[in-house]
């Protein structure tokens, strides 16, 4: 595995100043930010939560900026405006980042993630029409696939994005060919239960809380969550233009700070259900406190009668493990471009995770506060079809799928 340089020489450093040295670092002189008001981005989902608690709770002004969080209608619409500069950052998924950077998910334009939002937490649900054909999981929908000639739809919410990579991998997992074999639309996650309830899909991959939120309106029920596809896999990420991070780099810092803070707050379970009642307000994610509560808090329901406690519920801190923006996250959605076609070439997968994901940058606000760094910049994970990923042989990888482009 590759090590990041660096990492424990700047924690050493760090740890070198007097307290109040390091409290204050990055915020006078000639280290304060940039830009001290910060418009970020997001959309309607759950894991917006750390942007949005870092403004109502202050954990910005610590840092010398005031966050704007701004409620936006698409990925597509977070995108454009973060590359025109209407918004300096975002809330964002981790795979739209890398399709930019790229020029396969929109105009091209170098990126930059400065730090992973959360792990887990989003879900795939299939139509309650499905119910009348005997369809309850992944095999009976592949049976049902295969043995009825008819035009199958699935949602996802952008076409290089998480959800529709895991949607993808869940589907191929299945033996149903994601590209062939069913039709897929690109849905905004606002929207995503109202096209459920009109016909027109059978099933989508979101984020929390319209997954709970289809079975709360009895539209959908619950298949499987993304953790099922990938325990603990990258999701959202405080994304930004590569010459935004280059020319506001205390700014950039001073961003990632206060979401670390934020993080931290979140994942303390006695302010899960104040942070729920938070984000629920209409000027953030505008759905039920029950819809969102229950799953932020691990109660999980599948819509059928089955209720669990989930293990691998959305994560924002874990000590310091889901914050960090390991390369090998990055290169893993580089590897499903692959797979399914959008890129025609392998490109140099470790050379490109380490222009976008600000290692340096992110180990300084790390170190600032007090958030544990790992020993490596890449990570070892097993997918649900037994697929083990560690960012080693990114080419192999991405060519042995039995199903792909």
């Amino acid at each position: 595995m590759n090590k990041t340089k660096g990492l424990s020489v700047a924690a050493a450093l760090m740890a070198l100043l007097p307290p109040g040295v390091r409290q204050g670092a990055w915020a006078a002189g000639s280290d304060a930010p940039e830009k001290t008001d910060v418009k970020i981005g997001f959309i309607p989902l759950t894991d917006c939560a750390s942007v949005v608690v870092a403004a109502a709770k202050g954990f910005d002004k610590k840092y010398g900026i005031n966050i704007i969080p701004s409620k936006e209608a698409s990925w597509a619409a977070v995108r454009d405006k973060t590359l025109s500069g209407d918004l300096d950052a975002a809330h964002v998924l981790y795979g739209l980042v890398y399709g930019v950077h790229l020029g396969i998910g929109g105009p091209k334009q170098d990126m930059a993630v400065l730090m992973t939002l959360n792990h887990n937490g989003q879900g795939i649900s299939l139509g309650r029409h499905l119910l009348q054909k005997e369809v309850t999981d992944g095999p009976s929908l592949a049976r049902l696939i295969k043995a009825e000639p008819r035009e199958f739809t699935f949602a996802h919410t952008f076409p290089t994005g998480t959800h529709a990579m895991w949607l993808y991998y869940w589907l191929a997992s299945h033996g149903i060919n994601p590209l062939t074999e069913v039709k897929t639309i690109t849905v905004p996650p606002p929207e995503m239960v109202e096209n459920a309830r009109i016909g027109n899909m059978d099933g989508f991959c979101v984020g929390e809380p319209w997954n709970a939120r289809g079975i709360f309106d009895q539209v959908s029920f619950s298949v499987a969550s993304s953790q099922d596809v990938w325990a603990d896999h990258p999701e959202k990420v405080l994304g930004t233009t590569a010459a935004f991070a280059k020319h506001h780099p205390n700014t950039a810092r001073a961003m990632v700070m206060a979401l670390l803070e934020a993080a931290r707050y979140i994942d303390q379970p006695e302010n899960r259900s104040e942070v729920a009642r938070l984000i629920s307000a209409e000027a953030y994610v505008n759905a039920p406190l029950s819809v969102i509560e229950d799953r932020f808090l691990g109660k999980y329901a599948d819509g059928l009668g089955k209720t669990w406690d989930e293990p691998n519920t959305m994560r924002f801190y874990n000590e310091g493990r889901t914050p960090f923006p390991y390369l090998s996250d990055g290169m893993w959605f580089l590897t499903q471009h692959k797979r399914w076609g959008l890129l025609k070439a392998h490109p140099d997968y470790l050379a490109i995770a380490r222009q976008i994901n600000q290692i340096e940058l992110y180990t300084q606000a790390a170190t600032q506060t007090g958030t544990p760094l790992p020993e490596s910049d890449m990570r070892t994970s097993c997918l649900m079809d037994g697929t083990v990923w560690d960012g080693r042989n990114p080419v192999e990888y991405a060519d042995n799928f039995e199903i792909k482009a």
